[in-house]
This record gives C-alpha cells, sequence and structure tokens, in this order.
C-alpha cells in the first residue's frame, strides 16, 4: 500500500488525476452512530452525487478512479483477504489494493464496492480502532457495498419470486453474485431468516460455493489511471523510463510494474520511435490518385 502511495505521488507531479469527489455523507458523525437505514439512505445519496442513476452500475472499479480514488490490482495469495483500503496522508487521497485470486466478475463488482465503503465510512479510523471494532466496520461496508450495487429503491422490485433461478436472471442484469442477492434480500427484510437459510443449503448442493453460474460471463475490467498515467508521461517526451525509474521511484521496475498493471518487462522497453516516410526522387513517377485502368472481374468464377 506504502509502494501505490508513492507510485501515484510521484506520477501526481506530472499528470492530474481525478479531484477526489467523495461527499461527507457522515456530516460531523462518527460510523458508531450509523444504522441500517443510514447506510441505505448513504447509498442512495452518493447515487445521485456521482449521477448514476438507480440501475446496474456496470464497472465499480471504472467509478473509483473517476472519483479521484488509486486503485491497483495484485496477487494477495490468501483467502483471508480480498482488498485494502488507505488514505494517504501526503495527498489526502483514498488508495485501493484489490486481489486478484480466485477472481470473476460479480466478486471483482463486490470487493471493489466494499473496499469503496470503507473509504466514504471509515477515513479517519486507526489501526486500532480498526481491530476493537472490526466485526461492525466490516459488515457496515458490505451493507453499503450491497446498497450501491443494489439499490433499495429499485432492485427489489425486480425479484418477483426469490428462487434461485430468479437470481441467476437478476445476476445478469446486476452483475451481483447470487449469494450476495440472498444476503440483500435477507437485509432488506425481503425474505424471512428460515428462507434465507433453505436458499444457502439449496446454493451448497448445488456446489455454486466453488463457482456460480455466469462468473466468467463478463470479462475482468482492470484499473487504467496508473497505467495511463506512465504512458502519457514517456510517449509525450517529459521523462525517459530510465530516468524515472533512476530518480523518481525508490522500488523496483517489476513492482512499479505489477501496480501500474504494465506488462512485464515494461521499463525494458524503449518508447516507440515516430519516423516519417519519404518517397524517392529517383523513382519513376507514381500513378496519379484517381487515374489507372478499370478491370472488370467476371462473375461466377473463382
Amino acid at each position: 500500500m506504502h509502494w501505490l502511495q508513492e507510485v501515484s505521488y510521484v506520477l501526481g507531479h506530472y499528470v492530474d488525476l481525478p479531484d477526489v469527489d467523495i461527499p461527507d455523507v457522515l456530516s460531523g458523525s462518527r460510523y458508531t452512530d450509523l444504522r441500517d437505514d443510514d447506510i441505505e439512505n448513504i447509498a442512495l445519496q452518493l447515487r445521485r452525487h456521482w449521477n448514476l442513476g438507480e440501475g446496474p452500475c456496470t464497472d465499480v472499479v471504472a467509478l473509483m478512479e473517476r472519483v479521484g480514488i488509486v486503485v491497483a490490482t495484485i496477487p494477495m495469495n490468501t483467502t483471508k483477504l480480498d482488498g485494502l483500503c488507505s488514505w494517504s496522508p501526503v495527498d489526502d487521497r483514498p488508495h485501493v489494493l484489490l486481489a486478484t485470486d480466485k477472481m470473476s466478475f460479480p466478486r471483482r463488482q463486490m470487493d471493489a464496492a466494499h473496499e469503496l465503503a470503507h473509504a466514504i465510512l471509515h477515513k479517519n479510523v486507526s489501526e486500532s480502532e480498526f481491530e476493537e471494532n472490526r466485526r461492525i466496520i466490516e459488515q457496515q461496508a458490505f451493507r453499503l457495498a450491497s446498497a450501491i450495487l443494489l439499490p433499495s429503491t429499485t432492485y427489489p422490485h425486480e425479484v418477483k419470486h426469490p428462487s434461485l433461478a430468479m437470481l441467476t436472471r437478476l445476476k445478469e442484469r446486476w452483475r451481483v453474485s447470487i449469494k450476495a442477492q440472498i444476503k440483500r434480500l435477507s437485509d432488506l427484510e425481503i425474505i424471512l431468516e428460515d428462507y434465507s437459510r433453505q436458499l444457502y443449503k439449496l446454493y451448497s448442493a448445488k456446489g455454486w460455493a466453488k463457482g456460480e453460474p455466469l462468473d466468467q460471463h463478463w470479462p475482468i475490467t482492470t484499473p487504467k489511471a496508473l497505467r495511463d498515467s506512465l504512458n502519457l508521461i514517456v510517449e509525450n517526451g517529459v521523462r525517459g523510463k530510465a530516468d524515472l525509474l533512476a530518480t523518481e521511484f525508490t522500488i523496483s521496475a517489476s513492482d512499479i510494474e505489477a501496480l501500474c498493471g504494465l506488462n512485464q518487462g515494461w521499463f525494458e522497453r524503449g518508447a516507440a520511435e515516430v519516423v516519417t516516410l519519404k518517397t524517392n526522387g529517383d523513382k519513376s513517377p507514381r500513378t496519379p490518385i484517381g487515374s489507372g485502368e478499370v478491370v472488370l472481374f467476371p462473375y461466377g468464377k473463382r
């Protein structure tokens, strides 16, 4: 996370990253004062502020970059961690790391929305306080993430009958996992606890815990702000790759490439050189454009 903050801080000297556009939804209150209804209202407020409407949010990572959050993806090699969020004390900008392990697009959506929720609700939470209140903090992040992805004003009206078949069809439209939809319907008290347990049992019996239908239906989008920034700096001749690596960064080229979503070895390849082609004056003159002979091809023959 510190490396990610370093990279974005350096690039911020050369390019204008999007301004941080995260409204103060707490209005001076503490996250510990929030009730479930407050979180639902915050989700609707955010959707209005970001002009998302009330339909599906098709790409949370793109939304995060648009509102000024620096996002990177890395393998974390653990099932216990899906992402990290931290506000940089240097430029007061949120940074998010998302895991690439066991990835599908619906899972990427929820993981990203979850870290977005942390950035919104838990900016000033200290590490010790986080450990002390981890349970409520994680519950709030999941509730807000779900409310952003499946707004209470529209999504419930599309659940004609909360069966696994119906939730599978809704997954294709809302791009949220079936399991997360069951939890959402339970949180909104649209289904009773006994029925949600029944759905979870059917879910497990189908083996969907290892992979749901439509998990690979969409390509997984990747962050692009840092990658595009580095390419912009180099392609416009502002700084060379070797110069950047030697004077600006304290971490290795491979780590920068991984954090910025660049191809491995990007720093080792020279920048593309643009050349202008010219005609050879010694050659015979070319046929002027627009002149020539029209040749008819017979139909029906190969």
